[in-house]
Order: structure tokens, then C-alpha cells, then sequence
């Protein structure tokens, strides 16, 4: 006997992400996010990472309004390093600028800020 929460196919051709942490929820189609997925679980060692780096593409398609599946072309065939700075490139430009994803180089406060907060 099937759930009553189950969810028919042929009807709901969406997935629906949902973070509390990002406040994200975004509607996609699931053929689109389960492409996504897939490619992500065949590069990610663990199903939650996977998930993760999923809602952040479709996150950042939404944000920068480009197709998920070229966002997706632009990192197949990519080390993980590059994967990385891909991510953390669009994630910086939509989190504030004193919080930098993916930096190895500190950055160099102004000196007057600087010595105004260190007072």
C-alpha cells in the first residue's frame, strides 16, 4: 500500500530545495536536478556533500540567472581544486565582501579601517 505522501511522477515534475541555513527555496524541474546530482555524487565522497554542491549550483543559476546546465558543463571534466575556485568565485560575489570563500592570501585591510577598529 503507498504513502499517502507519495508523490505521483506524472504530476510533480519538481523538486523543491529547501535550506534553512541559506534561506534558499527554489523550485526546479527534478530531470534538471537530478542531473545535477548525479554528476556531483560521482565526483563527491559523501550523498550529503553531494546534495550541498547541488543546491549551491542551482542557487547560483538562480542568482546570476544562467541555465543550470551550463553552469554544469563549465565544471565536468575539472579538478576538484578548480570545482572549488569555480564555487567560491560566484559564492563571493553574492556574500558580503568581508567574508571571502576560497581565499589562500588574507586580505590586506585598509590601514585608517583597520587602525580605527584595533583602537
Amino acid at each position: 500500500m503507498g504513502s499517502v505522501n507519495e508523490i505521483n511522477p506524472k504530476i510533480d515534475l519538481t523538486v523543491r530545495i529547501f535550506d534553512t541555513f541559506f534561506d534558499l527555496d527554489i523550485e526546479v524541474d527534478s530531470n534538471l536536478y537530478d542531473a545535477v546530482n548525479s554528476f556531483f555524487q560521482s565526483v563527491s565522497a559523501d550523498e550529503y556533500s553531494a546534495k550541498s554542491l547541488t543546491a549551491t549550483l542551482f542557487r547560483i543559476a538562480t542568482e546570476i540567472n544562467v541555465p543550470v546546465l551550463s553552469l554544469l558543463n563549465q565544471v565536468e571534466g575539472k579538478s576538484s581544486i578548480e570545482v572549488t575556485s569555480f564555487m567560491a568565485y560566484y559564492l563571493n560575489g553574492m556574500r558580503s565582501p568581508s567574508t571571502l570563500l576560497g581565499t589562500n592570501v588574507p586580505v590586506t585591510p585598509n590601514y585608517y579601517t583597520a587602525r580605527n577598529v584595533a583602537s
